[in-house]
């Protein structure tokens, strides 16, 4: 399945090759896929013939165009990025107990924690393997991101330390699990297109920002929307007792004062008078997860409801505001404008 960011990047000739690149990916990652064991093969297809945005891999190949977009080792590199990507969801799915994966079963419920874990795995090696052949550098910068794809799944395990702000500890856990990968996504397409040291450094940190971004916007969906928009059971994170940016922003208590963070995950918390069923809704987000179906759905309908969606939403401007900041700082291309179309559809979607 082709998949590619809902956007229109204006410019005809870049979103044909943007394009284009995609159906370079989807072979790749069709290739990769294959092996000699029928279920694994199986599997790891579940989710690739599931499509997805591939938000991930379109930043590869749209910063390639700071410099050689021809470059035979771009879509290689996407495809790795999409793979990586593709591995993490596996395993999440079996921390997370997930049923539903982009609208369909997910691996772990269709099959066993073990194929979902496996198969995840191997498609890391896979990423690897193509890495491989694209350099030492490029196999180091995966290790590293990986770390710190690892490390932040484990501190969001572990929750907040004592006594750490949890919009700070919330920060630490979405620029490694989320915004690391996409990162390296905006300097591996720059970098292996031969770009200036410059403009890769920009780009990744334009791209860093905007997976801050992306995660928010992901965090407010799971609120906002149905499962037929986000391709997930809505409210997953509260079933999870997962606290999210709006739950964090629920809870907050009232205070004025600067934000703790620079760019700001949060602003200062919700002021004002307490919305209607506040109590309600601190008391039911205050436990581990919500199994109870009516519970639930009461929790989903009052932060629905809440201001700390509207805080939410804030903070999700703000870090598209960094992305662009760096942005404006790239070469006047097609492709920086293209940068500026993401960071609205990032906005945009929740809305």
């Amino acid at each position: 399945m082709i998949s590619a960011v809902p956007v229109d990047f204006s410019d005809p000739a870049l979103a044909a090759d943007i394009a284009d690149g995609l159906v370079g990916v989807e072979k790749v990652l069709a290739e990769a896929a294959v092996t000699e064991e029928a279920l694994l093969t199986e599997a790891s297809r579940h989710l690739i013939d599931a499509g997805g945005k591939r938000f991930r891999a379109t930043l590869v190949l749209l910063a390639a165009h700071f410099a050689d977009s021809r470059d035979e080792r771009i879509v290689p590199a996407a495809a790795a990025i999409e793979l990586t990507h593709l591995a993490t969801l596996f395993h999440d799915d079996v921390m997370d107990e997930a049923s539903i994966r982009r609208g369909l079963q997910s691996a772990n419920s269709r099959w066993s924690n073990t194929i979902a874990i496996l198969t995840g795995d191997f498609l890391f090696a896979r990423a690897s393997a193509i890495l491989a052949e694209l350099g030492a550098e490029a196999i180091r910068i995966q290790a590293e991101t990986f770390t710190r794809l690892v490390s932040g799944q484990v501190a969001e395990t572990l929750g907040p330390r004592p006594g750490q702000d949890p919009l700070v500890h919330y920060l630490r856990v979405v620029e490694d699990k989320t915004a690391s990968l996409i990162a390296t996504a905006g300097r591996f397409g720059a970098m292996f297109a031969g770009a200036p040291a410059d403009v890769v450094a920009r780009i990744t940190a334009a791209s860093h920002a905007l997976g801050v971004a992306f995660q928010l916007s992901d965090d407010i969906l799971d609120v906002a929307s149905d499962s037929a928009q986000s391709g997930k059971a809505p409210g997953t994170d509260l079933r999870e007792g997962v606290r999210s940016l709006p739950v964090l922003h629920a809870l907050a208590p009232p205070a004025p004062g600067p934000p703790v963070t620079s760019p700001p995950v949060a602003g200062p918390p919700v002021a004002g008078p307490p919305a209607a069923g506040d109590a309600r809704l601190r008391e039911l987000l205050s436990r581990d997860g919500l199994t109870d179906d009516a519970e639930h759905a009461e929790a989903l309908a009052l932060l629905r409801a809440h201001p700390a969606m509207d805080a939410a939403r804030a903070d999700l401007r703000r870090w598209s505001d960094v992305a662009r900041a760096e942005i404006a700082g790239l070469p006047d291309v097609p492709a920086r404008r293209a940068f500026e179309v993401m960071c609205d559809f990032v906005v945009e979607r929740t809305s």
